[in-house]
């Protein structure tokens, strides 16, 4: 609706809402206190998200230009205490292949004239046409203990990345680290010592909603984080650690720091419900929206989100010979969407963005397996069993034009699969490209396992690095992919936290 409209509405709203229509003061204005967000950029429609100081009604107002002329305003979002003061509005009817520039601001419930202080944000939509469109990613937010340290400037590589142009910003999980509390002092792995802004609800592992609603307020201080957040439309994921290290469902806890609640089922329902209310992801309310979507991105890109975390069995030897309960990562839902959507796609370019690798070796204690390889050089067996069957749709179906990227391992990378050097072999090459950590220890690398006959062509580490090296030294990593509407290649590339390009490939596409 337009201005007029909206604040004719508005002198009755807080009647309607059955609070006295009362004039307060200005310090009671209701505060913007976490920054402003936009996601799930697509199809003309945009997710737009902040959090305020009470609770109180979201108004956005968008345009295709800074200066707000002709602009729509949209109001009937509420921050409440039961979103934990978080509120989205769903905008509609968005032009393609624009900038747009939208500023958020809050009205008080109890008086319909008291407005607070706005904050502004932009993004791109989608284009229409065949015009270059580019993203980033990356994974692993505050991870190890390592959280907000003034001396070196914060979450710096969301400053970073803010100076890096892109059309969008891919996260494939681990937005969070539930499980690792943030102390003030702690030595790194270097040895030096390292410096954190502390908040009680970072003090300790996450059980109850507010104190797993406490891990991404903590994140929301950093003014780098909110500052990238108000420039990039972003596509959100999550992997294991939004709730605790290497979750699966249906997990008992045998963790003395967890004192209230053991149970991982009610743990994760309770760091779903704050994914969902804190990230500007469609839905908020967790039991009927998805983690797993797709995000059509214009003519030259479709993006497939995976969530490889909500519908797997348990941590086990994954080896098992046929595709069962006990084999499940995808889950066969998931992994039947996915072919359809795959099938289906008219994009140029798909990218599958997952929150873990195919071919590395990812341990969950002695015996037992984490992600989808299994350290058995042979043909596929458990988890990996769901990869093949997919690779093989992929190539029977002639789709073409297909990366995966992914996170979770704690350090950059290039990988080429190729049935040439595979066990087994019914699949196309494929890239899979790895990005991360954004800010947390640096690790690896994980060993390869031959299944699926990955390579190393690229490495962001040094030989013998010591692990979980902390922000300061300088091993971050995220990822951009961008796709050339003239050429119609896709450039990869990796950088590390000073914005140094490390490494880059063009990928020619493969026309239909």
């Amino acid at each position: 609706m337009k201005r007029r409209d909206f604040l004719g509405r508005a002198s009755v709203g807080a009647a309607a809402l059955g609070f006295p229509a009362i004039v307060r003061s200005q310090n009671a204005a209701p505060r913007i206190v976490s920054g402003v967000q936009a996601g799930d950029v697509s199809g003309g429609r945009a997710i737009i998200w902040s959090r305020c100081s009470q609770p109180a009604e979201m108004e956005v107002e968008w345009a295709t230009n800074e200066r707000f002329e002709n602009s729509t305003i949209v109001g009937n979002s509420y921050s409440l205490k039961s979103t934990g003061l978080c509120a989205k509005t769903d905008l509609e009817r968005l032009p393609s292949g624009e900038t747009i520039f939208y500023r958020v601001r809050f009205r008080d419930l109890a008086d319909a004239r008291l407005f607070g202080e706005p904050a502004s944000g932009r993004f791109k939509t989608p284009p229409a046409d065949e015009r270059d469109v580019s993203f980033i990613w990356g994974a692993d937010t505050v991870g190890q203990g390592y959280g907000i340290n003034a001396s070196m400037g914060g979450l710096k590589i969301y400053d970073t990345m803010a100076r890096v142009e892109a059309d969008l910003f891919i996260h494939v999980g681990d937005t969070v680290y539930s499980d690792q509390p943030v102390e003030k002092e702690m030595r790194a792995g270097d040895g030096t010592i390292f410096r954190n802004l502390v908040t009680e609800a970072k003090s300790k592992v996450a059980e109850t909603l507010d104190e797993f609603r406490g891990q991404w307020e903590y994140n929301l201080i950093d003014d780098n984080f909110r500052r990238f957040n108000s420039k990039n439309a972003q596509f959100v994921l999550w992997d294991d650690h939004e709730v605790r290290n290497n979750w699966y469902p249906g997990q008992l806890l045998e963790d003395p720091r967890y004192r209230t609640e053991s149970r991982v089922d009610v743990l994760a329902s309770r760091a779903r419900r704050a994914f969902f209310e804190f990230t500007p992801i469609r839905g908020i309310e967790p039991t009927t929206s998805k983690i797993d979507r797709i995000l059509p991105y214009g003519p030259l890109l479709d993006v497939f989100g995976l969530d490889m975390r909500s519908y797997r069995s348990h941590n086990g030897s994954n080896r098992e010979p046929k595709v069962n309960a006990d084999s499940a990562l995808l889950g066969p839902i998931q992994l039947a969407t996915l072919k359809r959507s795959l099938k289906s796609s008219r994009a140029l370019w798909k990218v599958i963005a997952c929150d873990m690798p195919i071919g590395l070796v990812v341990g969950d204690g002695p015996g037992r397996y984490e992600a989808v390889a299994n350290d058995d050089p042979d043909g596929p067996s458990g988890r990996e069993l769901e990869i093949a069957d997919l690779l093989s749709f992929i190539k029977k179906e002639r789709i073409s034009n297909i990366i995966w990227i992914t996170g979770d391992v704690h350090y950059a990378a290039a990988h080429r699969y190729s049935p040439e050097d595979a066990s087994f072999t019914d699949f196309n090459p494929f890239w899979e490209f790895v990005a991360g950590p954004l800010h947390a220890g640096t690790f690896g690398p994980n060993p390869l396992d031959r299944t699926f006959g990955p390579s190393v062509r690229y490495l962001s580490i040094p030989k013998g690095m010591k692990p979980n090296q902390p922000p300061s030294a300088g091993l971050q990593f995220f990822g951009k992919g961008a796709i050339d509407g003239r050429t119609r290649e896709l450039t990869v590339s990796l950088y590390d936290l000073s914005g140094k390009k490390l490494w880059s490939i063009s990928l020619p596409s493969i026309e239909a």
